[in-house]
């Protein structure tokens, strides 16, 4: 195989191995919660048995080696049934080969040489599976006489001697690399035989082979002490099969012939890629989602050009019209290939609360509810830190101990519910406990003490004081703990968030429990935005941050005892920020009854920004800074405006913080 063909290679194994890893982890979790592992055996048997089969084909021994050992665990309980088996552990085991196999692999992908050995864990799986053994033994006086799938040692067949096979696989439509995926299953299969012949013989020197498998399948034929029924079973389990057909060889010639649709699709309920579905590197989309905006900014240039201004030009401006709806069309679509599912992040989190609630001794039920809610791939890489931040003080400082909770006549289990949900162009997620809840109190008390406040306690709004736990070291926690208090680790949640264009929000009840709520963007890629004008500079203001915008009265201007503006709106006092004096430029407004009121919320914060005028609303590309640009306060990023000129995109929540 040339290098290229090994890249892709080595980019689908990584990709299907933790895909898979992520499948396995899932089903541990939810079957262990009714002790309903014994109903997915299949499933579980599939996944190891395919994660054994790519490392093998990599070479990768020690994921061989601990998946085979998973695999006899799995084998033995789907063919015996065994009664008495301690579904902890097992989920134990389960979730700790994970553990193993994921740090494998993310040593794998950042190039390093995998080097931890599985000896520990493939002896605790040994013992697992002799005490089940033993213990069956001791019920029903019963042996098996099928041998565990990948058995080294060859054991008698009902059938004396060898058989002589011949197997004719059909992949899945559209699964791509048959030839490679052909090569995957002779590797598979001299587990087992003697592979005699195959056609095509020139799977791997040439890729044309692909195109003939994809279309009269891939023909093996071969020796074994297995019977028909042990070879069935292996091949159903084969990844991306879609049928075959196996037949029984003698010297008389072929009989006995039997085909089977693969039982992948009947065994499996968990979201495997399905044959209407293509993997797509994410820099691929990147790049296609780079066009789509340079497209959005050229039909900008093109409509807005200034030469075309007092032109009678009606049927260009009907053409125009068109192309841009074709656009918005194709933006959509781009927009939709990069939206991924909340559900595998959330179901991540399920692992982090049966490990706290482990070590805390805890009794804790998470719930998630919207986990189809989808946003951008980008930013769904960046949720799963804040997440199990917050996850983690939900358990650990959230919830009371069960002794605690029955003395307050609550449930002796705790609840902790993750929550999303689509509103507008935004995605709200709450992370929701039934714990302890907040001390508005002490919070006040350790805010005094580290000098935090800035306005007197009696006017501080609910949401402000909690606000206080989102400064760094912040926790009003005596004791230190192996967990993060509530507070500690809330300023790395709340830059994650802001970095993502979001916000974040507490709202506590103390006694009852307390919700974090956090809103994000669908994407950061393209937004709809404010154009303002100040003085001969244009700034972009994302329309998620506007309340409203208004011209002023005298009467409503007013200043406090440090001199600063403020605006009477509504009864509420709202301080004021002027954009030529916060970015030091040239106003022709300099009296707020002259320009621009927008009303902008950060953080449950409003604030007043002061501009010249209003130019309208227009979809903006986001681009990021140039390296060579030091990072300023208030500007999130820049865009190419339909004249061609640069404007600075404004980071509100930036703003606010530095006034």
């Amino acid at each position: 195989m040339n290098m290229h063909e090994n890249e892709t290679l080595f980019e689908m194994f990584i990709l299907e191995t933790l895909e898979l890893i992520s499948q396995l982890e899932e089903i541990a979790l939810i079957s262990e919660k009714g002790n309903s592992v014994k109903n997915r055996i299949n499933e579980l048997f599939r996944i190891v048995h395919t994660i054994k089969g790519s490392a093998a084909m990599m070479n990768y021994d020690n994921i061989v080696t601990l998946s085979h050992s998973l695999e006899d665990v799995f084998y033995y309980m789907r063919e015996n049934h065994p009664i008495n088996v301690n579904y902890s552990v097992l989920t134990d085991i389960i979730l700790r080969s994970a553990d193993f196999i994921k740090n494998e692999v993310n040593q794998i992908q950042e190039g390093n040489v995998p080097y931890r050995d599985a000896s520990f864990i493939v002896r605790e799986i040994e013992q697992f599976l002799a005490a089940i053994k033993n213990d069956e033994k001791l019920i029903t006086q019963e042996s098996n006489d099928i041998p565990p799938v990948g058995d080294d040692s060859k054991a008698e067949s009902s059938t004396p001697g060898k058989n002589r096979f011949k197997v004719v696989i059909f992949f899945e439509d559209g699964c791509e690399m048959e030839n490679i995926r052909a090569f995957n299953v002779l590797n598979n299969l001299e587990k087992y035989a003697d592979i005699i012949r195959y056609s095509p013989g020139d799977i791997i020197e040439n890729q044309k082979t692909a195109e003939v498998i994809k279309t009269k399948g891939f023909e093996v034929e071969f020796s074994t002490e297995l019977a028909m029924d042990d070879m069935k079973t292996i091949f159903s389990e084969t990844v991306f099969l879609n049928d075959f057909k196996l037949e029984l060889a003698d010297s008389a010639g072929l009989n006995d012939a039997f085909t089977e649709k693969s039982n992948n699709d009947m065994e499996f309920a968990g979201p495997t890629l399905k044959q209407s579905m293509i993997s797509v590197s994410v820099a691929k989309l990147d790049k296609l989602m780079d066009l789509v905006g340079e497209i959005v900014i050229s039909q900008s240039m093109v409509i807005q050009n200034p030469e075309l201004v007092g032109l009678n030009l009606s049927s260009f401006y009907k053409a125009s019209n068109q192309l841009q709806k074709l656009n918005n069309e194709l933006q959509d679509t781009v927009m939709s290939m990069r939206m991924v599912p909340l559900s595998a992040t959330f179901q991540k989190m399920n692992r982090i609360v049966r490990d706290m609630e482990k070590k805390l001794n805890k009794k804790i039920k998470l719930e998630i509810i919207g986990g189809e809610t989808e946003v951008d791939k980008n930013i769904i890489e960046h949720l799963s830190d804040p997440l199990m931040h917050l996850i983690r003080n939900a358990a650990d400082h959230g919830i009371e101990p069960a002794e605690e909770r029955i003395e307050k006549g609550k449930p002796a289990s705790g609840k902790i519910t993750l929550e999303a949900k689509n509103e507008g162009g935004d995605v709200w997620i709450y992370v929701r406990d039934d714990g302890r809840g907040m001390n508005k109190k002490s919070i006040l008390q350790k805010a005094k003490q580290k000098g935090l406040l800035k306005a007197p306690e009696n006017e501080l709004t609910e949401r402000e004081i909690f606000s206080f736990v989102f400064h760094p070291g912040f926790s009003t926690r005596e004791e230190i703990t192996e967990f993060s208090g509530r507070g500690v680790g809330m300023d790395v949640v709340s830059k994650n968030i802001e970095k993502l264009g979001g916000v974040v929000q507490v709202e506590s009840v103390y006694g009852i429990g307390t919700t974090v709520s956090i809103k994000i963007p669908l994407t950061l890629a393209i937004i709809d935005g404010m154009i303002v004008r100040v003085g001969k500079s244009v700034y972009v203001i994302p329309i998620t941050s506007i309340k409203e915008s208004f011209k002023v009265q005298e009467s409503a201007i007013f200043r406090d005892e440090t001199g600063n503006e403020i605006i009477m709106l509504r009864g509420n006092c709202c301080p004021v920020i002027r954009f030529h004096e916060f970015f030091n430029i040239n106003s022709d407004a300099v009296n707020l009854t002259e320009g621009i009121i927008i009303v902008v919320e950060s953080e449950g914060r409003t604030v007043c920004l002061f501009a010249d005028e209003l130019m309208g609303v227009q979809q903006v590309v986001v681009k990021a800074l140039p390296g060579y640009i030091r990072k300023v306060n208030g500007i999130s990023g820049c865009t190419v405006m339909g004249n061609g000129l640069v404007s600075l995109i404004v980071d509100v929540p930036g703003m606010i913080n530095t006034s």
